[in-house]
């Protein structure tokens, strides 16, 4: 290969690697941001409700998980 070639595939790749840095960066302030806004809806509206919001979905997610039971159709 050039070393034109290798210096351009080598600019390249430190682009690639800023901008996947970049990324996480920004999967890791909205991870922070969803934990920040989950924190506060708890508090919003306290333990009793947020366990009762809790044991919905977690009933919703039983259901969903049984398997549908297949019916032979004529």
């Amino acid at each position: 290969m050039k070393e034109n070639e290798l210096i351009q595939m080598k600019n390249k790749v430190v682009a690639m690697t800023n901008t996947m840095s970049r990324l996480i960066e920004d999967f890791i302030k909205l991870d922070q941001l969803a934990r920040g806004t989950l924190t506060a809806f708890q508090l919003h509206i306290g333990k009793e409700e947020w366990e009762k919001v809790v044991k919905q979905l977690q009933e919703k997610e039983q259901e969903s998980k049984q398997p549908e039971e297949k019916k032979l159709e004529l």
